[in-house]
């Protein structure tokens, strides 16, 4: 029988990617989408990748239990991506309290709609590593401490423990994903791999001249979405949920990962590049490196775009956009 899937945030990069891979699988693939004040879905990342026509579209709200609750009876799905949430770390200092009732409380109304209507269902829950914040561990694992640095990581690491405890108090097959920085070309411009790349880009067309950024001696653990999401659909393939870091295991600073744009597009970083104060974030966190022994020692994931190769790729795609 079709195995159903049903994915919060599936126009984002990751939930995109996912419905591709589900696609792929012979999956029936539903989407949860919040309505804005036009009738037309956001969904220019789904038909980037030609699965829009592909998905079935709902109207849905992580903070209406109630609407949830009638997705889950009229969908019934087999597994469930909890993808969606305010997600930009910046805009969590600006918008706290949306940020903590979306990430944070959004995940409790996902997993009790599941509770109350497909409790055999499988739940994925999209964590964070800025969980982690300000690192306890040179390299963080599934048992480092969490020590979040931003309302998004607060709210992320409640969902993250809610999904523990519905695991453990009722038996449900819940798994977090504790995912590193992973991009694409369908990466949001407000995140500064993307907004790096389409400042590369523009320069390169001679649309812009500079690029400004703010700390770029901090370092991140950098993947590929299309690698991640495939981590998640493996961790609701195994017989007992758990709890897994996905990375790539090697650190890059913000510097280098500008450096490799700029290099691929011709381009001096030193002509180009300015640091902005006000672009700073009120506390920052420096340094993530993630270690992925666990996924790889219980389904055999390990990252296989390198980060040149992303970066590469982000270029060219906003290249091709901006030329088009």
């Amino acid at each position: 029988m079709t195995k159903r899937a049903l994915i919060t945030g599936i126009t984002g990069q990751d939930g995109a990617y996912l419905s591709q891979l589900l696609l792929e699988k012979g999956y029936e693939v539903y989407g949860l989408v919040r309505r804005s004040s036009t009738a037309d879905v956001n969904d220019v990342r789904l038909k980037w990748l030609g699965v829009d026509k592909d998905v079935r579209i709902l109207d849905g709200n992580l903070l209406d239990i109630s609407g949830i609750i009638r997705v889950m009876r009229d969908v019934v799905p087999d597994e469930v991506y909890n993808l969606g949430a305010q997600s930009f770390v910046k805009s969590s200092w600006q918008q706290p309290i949306l940020t903590g009732q979306v990430t944070g409380l959004g995940v409790t109304n996902m997993l009790e709609a599941m509770r109350l209507e497909r409790p055999e269902a499988r739940f994925y829950q999209a964590s964070s590593s800025e969980m982690y914040g300000l690192i306890q561990e040179p390299m963080q694992i599934e048992t480092t401490p969490f020590y979040p640095r931003s309302p998004y990581a607060v709210a992320k690491l409640y969902g993250h423990w809610l999904t523990v405890n519905y695991r453990e108090s009722y038996g449900m097959h819940a798994s977090s994903g504790i995912l590193f920085n992973h991009e694409s070309p369908l990466r949001g411009i407000e995140f500064v791999t993307r907004k790096v790349t389409d400042a590369v880009a523009r320069i390169k067309l001679g649309m812009a001249s500079e690029l400004r950024l703010g700390n770029i001696d901090a370092k991140r653990d950098w993947g590929h979405s299309k690698d991640y999401v495939r981590a998640m659909w493996l961790m609701l393939q195994q017989d007992v949920a758990d709890d897994y870091v996905i990375a790539t295991g090697r650190t890059t600073t913000v510097r280098d990962m500008c450096r490799i744009a700029f290099e691929h597009a011709g381009l001096s970083i030193d002509d180009h590049l300015i640091i902005d104060p006000a672009l700073f974030r009120p506390a920052e966190v420096d340094v993530l490196l993630g270690n992925p022994a666990k996924a790889k020692a219980a389904f055999g994931w390990e990252a296989e775009i390198s980060l040149e190769d992303m970066i590469i790729e982000m270029v060219e795609a906003d290249l091709k956009r901006l030329t088009r």
